[in-house]
């Protein structure tokens, strides 16, 4: 499946069928790097996780207290994330966590400065326990221009099992409030202390 320019304005999901077209863990599905590639002004991420892809290299070594080795799926999210930044797309990102934080959550927030600000990242931390009234989807997902959501789908130990992509505008517009809600309440990075 092709992914469409966003400058001619066609939907990337021209073949998704209804609201939502679903791609287990080894399909052919449109890429995050081809998505933020298309992207013209904005990919938003949205994290709803306390655990995710804990057999992750660089987690187990911060765990054991090693050196976290350099994997080749961070480098290439962070090259399609500087790549956006540089064409001028805000790239924001909101996780809300669980208080105390896991390990993982812990990790992560121990990264974030060099994996995610450092490339143009902009990374809000929002409790759980604040989330209680607002609208959130069932899964984490990204959304870009506005116009096209990838969500991830986990299984209960925190790894990836597939993908789902919507341009439908009701989802993209509930993806788009649940987003900005967040980001209103969320802590920016600097300023969040784990709990």
């Amino acid at each position: 499946m092709g992914i469409s320019s966003a400058a001619d304005g066609a939907s990337p999901l021209k073949t998704t069928p209804a609201l939502l077209r679903t791609y287990g863990r080894d399909e052919s599905k449109p890429s995050f790097p081809d998505l933020i590639a298309d992207a013209t002004s904005s990919a938003f991420h949205l994290e709803l996780h306390d655990w995710h892809i804990t057999d992750d290299p660089r987690f187990l070594a911060w765990k054991e207290g090693r050196p976290q080795p350099s994997v080749s799926a961070g480098s290439a999210f962070q090259d399609a994330v500087r790549g956006a930044v540089n064409r001028a797309v805000d790239v924001r990102r909101v996780r809300i966590v669980s208080e105390p934080v896991s390990d993982y959550i812990r990790w992560e927030h121990s990264i974030t400065a060099d994996h995610n600000i450092a490339i143009g990242e902009d990374v809000r931390w929002l409790p759980r326990s604040q989330t209680s009234t607002l609208a959130l989807p069932g899964n984490p997902f990204w959304i870009f221009d506005g116009r096209v959501v990838r969500f991830s789908v986990f299984d209960g130990e925190g790894n990836v099992v597939g993908h789902q992509f919507s341009d439908d505008p009701r989802v993209t517009a509930l993806c788009s409030s649940a987003f900005e809600t967040a980001w209103d309440l969320a802590i920016p990075h600097e300023d969040y202390t784990l709990g």
